[in-house]
């Protein structure tokens, strides 16, 4: 017999994320639909002030802390962030 393969991202659907940047100009969204294709995990992220802003992103982008922060976090929480990456320089 073998092991159940452990599913990747499994509180992924219903979390809420903040985005850094403004994005579709909203920042607050929540998963709302996941799909697996192949190794790749999708999410379908909706707005929480616009329900009709909808999009796919790959999952794994919700790991990276430059783009996406999880939970709701307010503007004071986000711009430590935003001035983090106005200090960045690029080569």
């Amino acid at each position: 017999m073998s092991k159940k393969q452990k599913q990747k991202f499994p509180y992924l659907l219903g979390s809420k994320w903040t985005a850094n940047q403004k994005t579709w100009g909203w920042r607050h969204f929540q998963v709302i639909n996941r799909q697996n294709r192949g190794k790749w995990i999708f999410a379908e992220m909706v707005a929480s002030c616009d329900p009709q802003t909808r999009f796919w992103i790959n999952a794994l982008q919700l790991k990276d802390r430059s783009l996406w922060q999880a939970g709701w976090q307010t503007l004071t929480e986000i711009e430590p962030i935003e001035d983090d990456l106005d200090n960045v320089i690029f080569d």
